[in-house]
């Protein structure tokens, strides 16, 4: 099948944030090592609303010259006029991977779902506003790790962390973790805003199979008083913010398909995934986490065990190449 994949190539359509790896390696790639032939029609140099004009004739050109079978698009916010996934539409099957359906629904999805040949979310809540919306031809998936090529882990296996974060840094996660180091625990964080900086796919994959725990934040608001009143702009954001849920995301399944233990916050659903408590250990708030990451820094052979068993689960399961397959053979 000849496919047309819309995106960014750089995280954020930003260069210096460095490339979109979910797009490149999760999508592009996989669609390949499936056996299509995929052309990419890349929108980081039109995310201007100067430029939106152009944006749309230069796809439908491209899509015109090329001729695709389908359109797989991951729609960023709103660059594409609906007139012109409407003309796309007419002309070939359209797809889009609504992936933040948890807090976009209302104000993305809604707008654009009607117009695509299908759309897939990885909201399970969200079936039944697309049903309401009368769109019948949306399908469930998830996020996943990324194929790329692993080590076995050793028995012995030696740590250069106790406890690491990876992700991006904004006020919540901030709290959280000067949470942990109030009762002693000190966790490596690296990502964009952290001092540590960013680290490429090669040391993340480093960093979860050298930490004993790895620590999965929410990147969704927190009511917990405490943070609410640890910094007087904590209150404003919570109250402004539209991620009013967590959600399941690409770093449940990365840490253990890479070799590494998982702490994570509990979202509804992720036990579809994961068989909890012996495959993946989940907190529902600060204290629970710390209580956790105590036990399980105290008790090598049960964190060791639940950490073969996580890998093990996601290896055989939930890659981008189990979800890009099982997407396509429902088209």
């Amino acid at each position: 099948m000849k496919i047309l994949y819309v995106d960014l190539q750089y995280d954020y359509g930003m260069k210096h944030r460095g490339p979109n790896t979910i797009g490149e390696l999760g999508f592009h790639q996989v669609f390949k090592t499936l056996g299509h032939d995929v052309n990419c029609f890349y929108y980081d140099d039109y995310l201007t609303l100067e430029s939106k004009p152009a944006l749309q004739t230069a796809l439908l050109e491209a899509a015109g010259r090329l001729r695709p079978d389908l359109i797989f698009f991951n729609l960023f916010a709103e660059q594409f006029n609906l007139e012109t996934i409407v003309t796309l539409s007419a002309q070939t099957k359209t797809i889009n991977w609504f992936g933040d359906d948890q807090w976009r629904f209302d104000q993305l999805t809604t707008k654009y779902a009607p117009h695509f040949t299908y759309c897939i979310t990885t909201d399970y809540f969200a079936i039944p506003k697309y049903r309401a919306l009368g769109i019948k031809n949306v399908i469930l998936s998830q996020w996943a790790a990324l194929n790329v090529p692993v080590q076995p882990t050793a028995a012995d296996h030696s740590y250069e962390f106790d406890i690491s974060f990876i992700g991006g840094s904004h006020s919540v996660r901030r709290w959280f973790i000067s949470e942990f180091k109030k009762t002693g625990l000190q966790v490596a964080t690296f990502g964009f805003g952290w001092p540590n900086g960013t680290v490429p796919l090669n040391r993340m994959v480093e960093i979860f199979r050298n930490s004993k725990i790895n620590l999965n934040l929410s990147n969704s608001v927190n009511f917990d008083l405490r943070y609410l009143t640890h910094n007087y702009k904590n209150a404003i954001v919570a109250m402004k913010s539209k991620k009013g849920t967590s959600q399941i995301k690409a770093r449940n399944f990365e840490i253990p398909y890479y070799g590494g233990f998982q702490l994570t916050d509990y979202v509804p659903t992720i036990e579809k995934y994961f068989t909890l408590g012996s495959e993946l250990i989940c907190y529902s708030n600060v204290d629970e986490a710390i209580l956790l990451a105590k036990h399980y820094l105290a008790n090598d052979s049960e964190r060791e065990l639940i950490k073969l068993k996580g890998i093990a689960k996601a290896r055989e399961a939930h890659t981008y190449l189990h979800r890009l397959k099982d997407v396509l053979n429902q088209l």
